[in-house]
């Protein structure tokens, strides 16, 4: 059973950092593109951006380039989202996706706000 658990949000004052993760299991991670998506109240889902199974490659939303970035531990079975220099338009819930498949996680709120 495939599983996909986010964590590591929170609130945050703007341009502050945040590290989410999503653990996975119940497939072979190494062997799957991830990516991260986020939905803001009231708006349509995002796409924020997808690594490839190796983690040698990583393709962001272009407005996000320079403060977000996407990682990978194989071993670990979990990927990473870091985001710096975090906006109160970044508040949303972010949530993990198994490239390709309906496999996603529920998510971890993140709020932006002084």
């Amino acid at each position: 059973q495939v599983q996909l658990v986010e964590s590591g949000g929170g609130l945050v004052q703007p341009g502050g950092s945040l590290r989410l993760s999503c653990a996975a299991s119940g497939f072979t991670f190494s062997n799957s593109f991830m990516s991260w998506y986020r939905q803001a109240p009231g708006k349509e889902r995002e796409w924020v951006g997808t690594i490839n199974a190796g983690g040698t490659n990583t393709n962001l939303k272009e407005y996000l380039k320079g403060r977000f970035t996407i990682s990978r531990d194989n071993d670990k079975n979990t990927m990473y989202l870091q985001m710096n220099d975090l906006k109160p338009e970044d508040t949303a819930l972010y949530y993990c996706k198994q490239y390709n498949t309906n496999n996603r996680g529920q998510g971890t709120q993140v709020t932006v706000s002084s």
